[in-house]
This record gives C-alpha cells, sequence and structure tokens, in this order.
C-alpha cells in the first residue's frame, strides 16, 4: 500500500480538494482494497489486501454527536446531495452523523458503502453504477416438490399434483 498516496488522499477528501471518485481510482491504485471511517474516534481506517492498514484523523471541529436513532431518509438525501450535488464531506459528515451513522466501511472492489448506526442499524449504498450482483435462480416450490419425490425423501403424490 502506498501510504503518501493514501495520506493525499485522506487529506484531500477533509478538504473538499478532490472529488470521491477520483479518490477512490487513486486509492485502489494505491493498494487499498476498504476503508473503514469511524465518527465517534474521528478516524478513518485504510487496508489493503495484504492486511496492513494505515489511520488518519477526522479533525473537523465542530461535528455533532452521533444520533441514537437511525434516519434511513435522511442518510440517502445526505448520500444524494454528495452524488448529485458535490456536497462537500464535511457538511455530509456532519448530516449522517446528525442522522445517527456512527461509521460506515467503504468497499472500494464491493463497490459499496455499508452504514452503521449506534443500535446495530445498517444500510448499503452502491456506488453510482454499480449494481449487486444477481442471485442464483431459485427452484421453484413445485420443482423442489418434485425432486423430493422422485429421490424417495417425500411420501405420497406431489401436493401441486393432488
Amino acid at each position: 500500500m502506498d501510504t503518501s498516496i493514501v495520506q493525499q488522499n485522506a487529506r484531500a477528501a477533509l478538504d473538499g480538494t478532490k472529488a470521491f471518485p477520483a479518490i477512490v481510482a487513486d486509492l485502489m491504485a494505491a493498494g487499498v482494497e476498504y476503508y473503514h471511517v469511524d465518527y465517534v474516534a474521528r478516524r478513518k481506517t485504510f487496508y489493503s489486501a495484504d492486511g496492513r492498514s494505515l489511520a488518519a484523523t477526522i479533525d473537523y471541529d465542530g461535528l455533532p454527536p452521533v444520533a441514537a436513532d437511525f434516519d434511513l431518509a435522511e442518510i440517502k438525501a445526505a448520500i444524494l446531495d454528495s452524488q448529485r450535488h458535490s456536497q462537500t464531506y464535511r457538511d455530509f459528515t456532519r448530516r449522517v452523523m446528525a442522522a445517527g451513522v456512527q461509521g460506515y466501511t467503504a468497499y472500494l472492489r464491493g463497490q459499496r458503502v455499508t452504514y452503521q448506526g449506534r443500535q446495530g442499524d445498517q444500510h448499503t449504498e452502491w456506488f453510482p453504477g454499480a449494481q449487486p450482483a444477481k442471485p442464483a435462480p431459485r427452484e421453484s416450490d413445485r420443482s423442489a416438490e418434485w425432486r423430493l419425490y422422485f429421490t424417495g425423501m417425500a411420501s405420497g403424490w406431489p401436493a401441486s399434483r393432488k
């Protein structure tokens, strides 16, 4: 992990001098796999795939305490304002802390961010343009009944045939 690039981008995020997509690209090129933001401890910790880490302080003054309740509507509004209206990271930080986010983990290769609240609430937000992998098709209930019947694990005729 190239710690100088990580430190430069951590500072650029706090100063608002670089956009999130550019920061993500630089962090990935520097060997960062994911990072965790801890608003309670006022720290970001960056992790590489080989287990190395680097911590950086979130040194904003005047941040609110993390709210006890997780306000998902406000969290989503803050995320959207950052994506569409170039909200500063400082303003984003204030808003999500007031909405109950104690921290989040940004999975760079996984292209998602999972926000955590004080009571165990979580919300996963995909990077713009990224989508969750589609789950494998599920076997229909009728197919499952037939499979059980023909393998001798069910007695009698399947219910769907009665």
